[in-house]
């Protein structure tokens, strides 16, 4: 799919690995132009007055201003500019309020390349909203079946989601320790626990439930 309008992109996230590979991905394509980036919501406002944008590509957890609050602003403040939110939450919460706030559309970051450009021209050139089939199921299963949620979500405790999405972030337990105040033994007692309680086998396993979840960054 290639677009006969020049489309100016600007694409959000709070982590610049992420943000290069979204670049590099991206670069070559006819007609699309990504004219910035930003690593939280402030600095993506502070573009928008100055640029003239057609697409915001956002993430949801991002420092200053998240990605939920930024679609808002951007709705009130500069109604004619496109979002399209790519984050590995899948959270129906985080995407019932998003669709609320009026966001144009949704992707997880495992997608595809052609995924990814099918959504932007959808949402520019057709003035059509894009949600990935995979947000769509998770939306429609909360609303019809409320109380299909992940078993275990609520027997974790707040320390044990902190190394969970420290984990996803591949920190290792002495860097989990150093960034919680903990010792090194406590996080590897944590990760043991978790792998018994979350019945998974390894780290790939914690990963997988944590993206499943939406409790990762």
């Amino acid at each position: 799919m290639i677009s006969n309008k020049q489309i100016n992109v600007i694409v959000a996230d709070d982590h610049q690995i992420f943000l290069d590979g979204l670049l590099a991905l991206l670069q070559d394509v006819e007609n699309l132009n990504i004219i910035g980036t930003a690593i939280n919501g402030l600095d993506v406002l502070e573009l928008l007055k100055s640029l003239t944008i057609d697409l915001v590509i956002l993430d949801i957890n991002m420092p200053q201003m998240d990605g939920i609050e930024l679609n808002k602003v951007i709705k009130k403040e500069y109604p004619n500019v496109k979002t399209l939110v790519l984050s590995t939450h899948s959270d129906p919460d985080k995407i019932s309020s998003l669709t609320k706030g009026k966001a144009n559309g949704y992707l997880l970051k495992n997608c595809g390349k052609m995924e990814l450009l099918e959504a932007i021209y959808t949402i520019v050139n057709y003035n059509t909203n894009y949600f990935s089939s995979e947000v769509k199921e998770k939306y429609m299963n909360s609303v019809f079946n409320p109380n299909n949620k992940e078993e275990h979500i609520e027997e974790l405790s707040k320390r044990e989601i902190e190394i969970i999405n420290l984990i996803t972030q591949e920190y290792t337990a002495q860097e989990i320790a150093e960034k919680l105040f903990i010792s090194p033994h406590t996080v590897n007692t944590h990760r043991k626990n978790l792998l018994a309680k979350l019945n998974v086998k390894n780290l790939a396993g914690l990963v997988r439930y944590a993206v499943k979840n939406g409790l990762a960054d």
